[in-house]
C-alpha cells in the first residue's frame, strides 16, 4: 500500500493531540482578542484568517512543526492583529497605511469604467455580481462598491422612490 494512504498509530496520536491543543488555544485566543479576528472586515483581517489557517495546517499535519511553535505562532498572530486594530482605531495614519479604501464601481445605473480599470475588475465580473444580487435592471442599482476585503457589495432596490443614504458611501473612493 502506498505511503500517502497509510498512517501509523503515533501519527494519529500526534494529529489528535495537536488538534485538541491547537483548538483550545484558538478558542482561548479568540475569546481574549474577540471575534473580529475572523471578521475579514479589512485586508489585514483577511490576511489574519489565512495566516491562522496556515498555522493550523502546519501544526496538525507536519511533524517538522512542533506543537509549541504552533501555539506561539497563533499567539503572535493574534497579538499582532490586536495591536494593529488598536492602531487603526486610534490613529488615522495607521488606518490609511493598512486599510484599502473601498472603491465605487457603479453609481446608479452608470458603470464607472475608470474605477473598473483601476481595480482590475472586469465588466463581466461586475455584471455577474449584479446577477448574484438579483438585479433585474440597471435602474434598480443605487451603487456597487468594491469593499476593502475584495468583496463586491451591490446596493439596489426595486422601489425607485428609495434614495441611497449618503452615509453609506462616505468612506468610498469615487
Amino acid at each position: 500500500m502506498p505511503d500517502w494512504f497509510t498512517t501509523t498509530p503515533s501519527s494519529v496520536a500526534m494529529i489528535i493531540t495537536s488538534c485538541v491543543i491547537i483548538f483550545i488555544t484558538l478558542v482561548v485566543l479568540t475569546r481574549i482578542v474577540g471575534l473580529r479576528s475572523f471578521s475579514k472586515m479589512s485586508s489585514f483581517d483577511f490576511a489574519m484568517t489565512i495566516a491562522v489557517g496556515s498555522i493550523l495546517a502546519s501544526v496538525l499535519l507536519s511533524e517538522s512543526t512542533p506543537l509549541l511553535d504552533g501555539v506561539i505562532a497563533l499567539a503572535s498572530v493574534f497579538t499582532l492583529q490586536y495591536l494593529v486594530s488598536v492602531l487603526r482605531k486610534n490613529t488615522s495614519w495607521a488606518a490609511g497605511l493598512i486599510d484599502n479604501q473601498p472603491r465605487l464601481l457603479m453609481i446608479g445605473d452608470e458603470i464607472l469604467y475608470v474605477n473598473l480599470r483601476a481595480t482590475r475588475v472586469t465588466e463581466d465580473d461586475l455584471i455577474a455580481k449584479l446577477r448574484e444580487a438579483n438585479v433585474l435592471n440597471y435602474s434598480q442599482v443605487r451603487a456597487v462598491v468594491l469593499e476593502t476585503t475584495g468583496d463586491i457589495s451591490v446596493l439596489h432596490t426595486s422601489d425607485n422612490s428609495v434614495d441611497l443614504s449618503d452615509s453609506l458611501l462616505q468612506s468610498v473612493k469615487r
